[in-house]
């Protein structure tokens, strides 16, 4: 018989440790913010619709897609089927740099051409109302970031903001549960929102938060492209505003502060 309700949590606490080491992806580093308290088992989908908490992609969904990718792997020479930063992350000190400058000058072309996806900060206002934090996960530089929130965002900027220099990157759930330990709360209570099936929806249904695509040009909804496994979002969205509604209709945010 236990001798306290503390032991009994204790004891569920390690078989909840137990369970998601068995879980995550063999060989990825867990970054060291994250404590064990805020895994959990993977499971389809959160229990309630009570939202928290949302966490954005950047390019392609707060910003639109001018990114030239097709471009970015031919000059950084990323082989077929490959991530281009796991590949980057495996060459060579001399040769990484080589083809890190590649990378960056396809970035610069973005940045350059970088504009705001609309209903951007008609959403973020209706998060702000009611005292809904909202954070930015990308696999771009800092310096994207800081140029999308000078020169492009009125309202206060995302945060936390992750990009790549946190470790494990996306589609690696780490980013999400280190949000959701920063904000208090649990990764159910958090949506992903993001133009990435394998990235952004693979990290969020990997948490345990709701999902939703971003799929502007009906790529999956239209052309009959199913999504299926980690790769399938709780929701679709054409725009913003549809982000929106599926937020306040078929999700369950607080409702406004009263001024």
């Amino acid at each position: 018989i236990l001798s306290s309700l503390a032991e009994l949590c204790s004891l569920r606490n390690a078989a909840a440790r137990d369970r998601m080491r068995d879980a995550l992806p063999a060989g990825e580093p867990l970054n060291q913010s994250i404590s064990m308290a805020m895994l959990r088992t993977l499971r389809p989908g959160p229990e309630s619709k009570a939202v928290r908490g949302i966490v954005f992609d950047m390019d392609g969904t707060l910003t639109v897609p001018v990114l030239d990718f097709p471009k970015m792997r031919r000059v950084v020479g990323v082989p077929e089927g490959q991530d281009v930063l796991d590949f980057l992350a495996g060459l060579e000190p001399a040769e990484r740099a080589q083809r890190e400058a590649a990378l960056h000058a396809v970035e610069e072309e973005g940045m350059a051409a970088m504009q705001v996806m609309p209903g951007v900060e008609e959403l973020a206002k209706h998060l702000d109302e009611r005292a809904v934090p909202r954070a930015l996960v990308t696999r771009n530089l800092k310096r994207a970031v800081d140029l999308f929130h000078a020169t492009h965002f009125d309202l206060p900027p995302f945060e936390p903001v992750l990009t790549r220099e946190f470790l494990p990157y996306k589609p690696h759930p780490a980013a999400l549960l280190h949000i959701a330990e920063h904000w208090g709360i649990t990764p159910q209570e958090l949506v992903m929102v993001g133009d990435s099936a394998k990235d952004d929806v693979v990290s969020g249904n990997r948490a345990g938060a709701w999902t939703i695509l971003l799929d502007t040009e009906g790529t999956h909804r239209e052309r009959g492209q199913g999504l299926e496994g980690d790769l399938r979002p709780h929701f679709y969205a054409a725009s913003m505003q549809e982000v929106q509604q599926i937020l306040t209709t078929e999700l369950q945010l607080p409702s406004p502060r009263v001024a």
